[in-house]
């Protein structure tokens, strides 16, 4: 079986020193691709760095996450559009705009709101312009994500660690969207429900490494090594047997990505 993290934050400061470590665990277990989602401009630069030294393995997903876009530097926003403009045209290693999306916990003031939801569109131009798909941090905002999203012309859409609330996921589901859901789905009986009513067909696994977990995964360092038991929980809720959902899952990747792997 071949197995895909779809959502991981290799550039983070956590896994400094340990990138040969996580490559290696994940050749180990089979994960063929991993996709390095950024947070800002300098996590995009060593995503695109990553992907370059770990070519067929590692690929970038680059943008500006809704946590960051109050702590930008003078003239970041701009920047790193330049920089995504500059690398995200016929580069096989860039292959989503990621991580992006609104949260309303860290936009709690008006000029906050407004400067997250612009940095949102301005990530949504720049997919629709460079036609990639996009990778969308949706916490407490899924509603009004979607009614930003009727506004674009997208390749593709994944809605990364979906949660709630699960009564707009046939919307998610009908846009042929995706969701990605990781190590939760081994304990929670919410992201299991999340699992259960979207297709398989729509689904993907993520880690969202370096993002620590409960349950077996406790004290443990997120790795890709996690994606089996990922697998073996969505078989287990599906009815459908761990190979058959982790090729149904390579599948969805490589549409999602576009990459022939």
């Amino acid at each position: 079986m071949k197995f895909v993290d779809v959502h991981i934050h290799l550039s983070d400061s956590e896994y400094y020193g340990k990138i040969p470590d996580i490559v290696e665990n994940a050749k180990q277990t089979n994960v063929v691709a991993m996709v390095s989602n950024s947070m800002n401009l300098e996590t995009s630069r060593a995503s695109l760095r990553l992907a370059e030294e770990h070519v067929g393995l590692v690929y970038a997903a680059l943008g500006i996450h809704p946590w960051n876009t109050s702590q930008l530097a003078s003239n970041e926003l701009e920047r790193t559009i330049d920089f995504v403009l500059q690398n995200g045209v016929s580069n096989e290693k860039v292959v989503a705009i990621g991580e992006i999306g609104l949260d309303p916990q860290y936009a709690k003031r008006k000029e906050q709101k407004e400067l997250q939801a612009k940095v949102f569109h301005e990530m949504l131009r720049l997919a629709e312009k460079l036609t990639l798909p996009v990778i969308v941090h949706s916490r407490w905002s899924t509603q009004k994500i979607l009614d930003v999203l009727s506004s674009y012309h997208l390749r593709a859409v994944l809605w990364h660690w979906f949660s709630s609330p699960t009564e707009l996921l046939p919307k998610i589901v009908e846009r042929g969207d995706y969701v990605s859901e990781g190590p939760p789905t081994v304990f929670s009986t919410r992201i299991q429900e999340v699992v259960r009513l979207v297709p398989l067909e729509n689904l993907l696994t993520e880690t969202d490494g370096p993002v620590h977990y409960y349950g077996p995964f406790k004290d443990k360092l997120t790795a890709p090594a996690f994606i089996p038991d990922v697998i073996k929980a969505f078989s287990e809720i599906k009815g459908v047997k761990e190979n058959e959902v982790a090729e149904q899952i390579y599948r969805n990747f490589v549409n999602f990505t576009q990459i022939g792997l």
